[in-house]
């Protein structure tokens, strides 16, 4: 079943997304007198195809990686006299511009749609409130304290733990000062804490940004009852089975499932004792952990998990928007993701953020298959993001994307005469090995995920 989430997501993704950023191109094209040849969804073998009053030939196609538009053009081809008026050379740059734009501007409306009925429909969320503080941590050092609500990142609001982990990821990689907003238990105002970042989790291949502050969030207490295990896991290979209680580790009693998590991500790659309870008897059974993720955010892992439990409902809060005001949440989402989605690529160039973070096609149709199965809110906030993420990238001025004709575009504007071909050559050879070794990279990213 999980499966056939993945494929149907990433087919509706793709799907939509696509077709609406070429839907951009053409819809404009149309609208400077540019006569639209080809409107394709998807490359290679055509399985429907079907033309318009005005002679496009629409088709979707058996590969949904992509689409593209075809517009009557001198430099691919003779063009008959009575069309050039209709070929998309002979059109003005500022028209050349705004065709070209238009298939980005088409994705960042996508995302503002999508966001807009997400805020609509609402959602539960956790209240960001701090279960425990790490000892010696920037969170501690800071004053935070067990029991305070979070309610604001740099003056950012934040309604559940989602928004702060999104707050705290704009400071990866950066030093200076992390403003946390709080209100104390039973209290009504908010105090500030002010958190010392230097060089934070840069170049960390997995970071945690809540964690590595020292904070956990507060969950309610589970009995440490395993539920599901792991079959490659260090549990699995140590005997451990469902129904089975932990009773202790390394002598030390166990009472509360958090307490497991914390002593196993302390110990990576060592061998303890873990004292269990079986069918009535009890059981030492030694276990050698595993490590997990990279860097400060790495630690260790044992493969096991327990049942979900019930939150209560003091700590849980609706969020939702009327009409009105759902269309300025739309827009200030799309806003501060785009606003991040390029901070991290400019990161990543000069190495604050691991390129490890970058995702290609396996990890998009996972996550496309997980948001899917989650429900209609979770996957349009993933339809958005996805749209924002290729609505930037498009624009980002390496010749074969969007961005790189539009670069060419502005400097013939500037010049009053266009480049010359072979320059222009050059910059299409560059644009191919940048965009060929960026999506080669993703996949290698995707293949280790795995």
């Amino acid at each position: 079943m999980t499966a056939l989430y993945m494929i149907i997501g990433t087919l509706i993704a793709l799907g939509v997304l696509v077709t609406f950023h070429e839907f951009g191109h053409f819809w404009v094209a149309r609208r400077c007198g540019v006569k639209v040849l080809r409107f394709s969804v998807g490359f290679g073998t055509p399985l429907l195809r079907w033309h318009d009053r005005q002679g496009t030939e629409f088709v979707v196609a058996a590969i949904p990686l992509g689409g593209y538009v075809k517009m009557l053009d001198e430099r691919e081809g003779d063009v008959p006299p009575a069309l050039l008026e209709q070929a998309f050379n002979r059109k003005s740059v500022r028209q050349r511009i705004a065709i070209v734009a238009a298939g980005p501007i088409a994705n960042f409306l996508l995302a503002i749609l999508f966001f807009w009925v997400v805020a609509m429909l609402g959602s539960q969320q956790v209240r960001p409130v701090i279960g425990a503080v790490e000892a010696g941590s920037l969170a501690a050092t800071a004053g935070l304290n067990v029991g305070q609500e979070i309610v604001s990142i740099d003056g950012e609001p934040t309604t559940g733990w989602s928004a702060v982990n999104l707050q705290l990821v704009r400071r990866l990689g950066e030093s200076g000062t992390l403003r946390v907003g709080v209100i104390d238990e039973g209290a009504t105002s908010e105090r500030q804490h002010d958190i010392q970042l230097s060089h934070w989790l840069k170049g960390v291949d997995e970071p945690d940004p809540i964690q590595s502050l020292g904070l956990r969030p507060w969950r309610p207490a589970v009995a440490p009852v395993l539920a599901e295990i792991d079959p490659k896991g260090p549990a699995a290979a140590a005997g451990l089975k469902t129904g089975d209680k932990l009773l202790a580790l390394d002598g030390v009693a166990l009472a509360d499932w958090q307490q497991v998590v914390d002593a196993v991500r302390a110990r990576p790659e060592r061998q303890v004792s873990l004292r269990v309870e079986r069918d009535g008897a009890t059981l030492e059974v030694p276990v050698t952990l595993a490590r997990k993720g990279e860097g400060q955010a790495s630690g260790g892992y044992l493969g096991a998990g327990v049942k979900a439990t019930q939150w209560p409902a003091q700590m849980l809060r609706e969020v939702s928007y009327g009409p009105l005001e759902a269309v300025g949440e739309g827009l200030s989402r799309t806003w501060n993701m785009s606003v991040l989605t390029l901070e991290s690529l400019k990161k990543m160039l000069f190495g604050e953020l691991s390129v490890k973070n970058l995702s290609g096609p396996i990890t998009i149709a996972k996550v496309a298959g997980a948001s899917a199965q989650s429900g209609v809110g979770d996957f349009l906030n993933f339809l958005a993001y996805l749209s924002i993420s290729l609505g930037v990238l498009n624009l980002l001025p390496i010749p074969v994307l969007d961005g790189g004709h539009l670069l060419f575009y502005l400097i013939e504007w500037a010049r009053g005469r266009p480049l010359s071909d072979r320059v222009q050559g050059w910059g299409v050879q560059i644009g191919i090995s940048l965009v060929v070794g960026v999506m080669l990279l993703a996949l290698i990213n995707d293949l280790g995920r795995l």
